[in-house]
């Protein structure tokens, strides 16, 4: 099958992507685009009661039935320990390579300098340095270099929410589903983990009651699924007010300072999501 882009999400571990940018994911899929996720490390950190060895496998598992949900063509999960995370020279080239391997077109990844969780700092640092080398021959001269840098955007986290910009938003009514199934799929993160470090374990409903289970995750997740006053500007640039002011799920990226520079029109080419 031939795709008519290829794109790269970018983050530190099982789930991110998935929160973060899985509605878009989901669109993009359905259009027929290739969509890879890509996390840096393997989770292996994220849980009270599992250990490390046990606990990586089961992320493992939940990503593949993730990416199946989302359309999402693979979800590839390297080995670096969780909390371990460096922008090092050793994951730059990997990054590189992956890059390249993927021939992205767009790359969403992490803002690399605000405050929150170290390896999604890392992680944004090193897309950053790696893709100012993927049209450079010489480094990581046994892959072959892309002709032009990817487009980059950055999507937001909890430690880059007040500095987040929403230059793209894009409505995701039509795969709130996809995602909110998705993220349900990483349940030792939305319904085990996260919910004891805040203190709602005992609000997590049952396994099988999907509604009430869906609601949890809007709920508690509700600035990465809803749409904020602050997001219908950018909405309504793309979609028009009318339009703007229906969307209920939304999700919004910055344009990165690095990569390639594109022009509104372009911008519009490269994401063909705002009907």
């Amino acid at each position: 099958m031939t795709h008519a882009l290829k794109i790269l999400v970018v983050g530190a571990h099982p789930d991110e992507a998935d929160m973060y940018a899985g509605g878009t994911s989901a669109l993009l899929a359905d259009a027929g685009h290739a969509v890879k996720y890509l996390s840096l490390t393997n989770g292996d950190a994220g849980h009270h009661a599992l250990e490390r060895g046990p606990l990586a496998r089961r992320r493992a598992h939940e990503a593949v039935e993730a990416a199946r949900l989302l359309g999402v063509l693979e979800y590839e999960i390297w080995e670096y320990h969780d909390g371990e995370l460096e922008a090092s020279i050793e994951v730059r080239r990997r990054v590189i390579a992956a890059l390249r391997s993927w021939r992205a077109d767009v790359v969403i990844a992490f803002h690399g300098e605000v405050p929150g969780h170290p390896d999604n700092r890392a992680a944004g640092r090193v897309v950053r340095d790696a893709v100012s080398f993927t049209s450079v021959p010489n480094v990581v001269p046994d892959s072959p270099a892309l002709d032009r840098p990817p487009l980059c955007l950055l999507m937001p986290d909890y430690g880059s929410l007040d500095g987040h910009r929403h230059d793209v938003a894009v409505d995701v009514d039509a795969t709130i589903e996809a995602k909110l199934g998705a993220c349900a799929a990483h349940a030792t993160q939305f319904f085990e983990f996260a919910p004891h470090q805040r203190g709602l374990s005992g609000q997590v409903p049952p396994d099988g009651d999907w509604p009430a289970r869906r609601e949890f995750i809007l709920t508690y997740w509700e600035e990465f699924m809803g749409v904020g006053e602050d997001v219908r500007p950018a909405l309504a640039k793309y979609y028009g007010e009318e339009r703007a002011d229906a969307v209920q799920h939304a999700e919004t990226f910055q344009l990165a300072d690095y990569g390639r520079t594109v022009s509104d029109e372009e911008l519009r080419r490269l994401l063909p999501l705002f009907g």
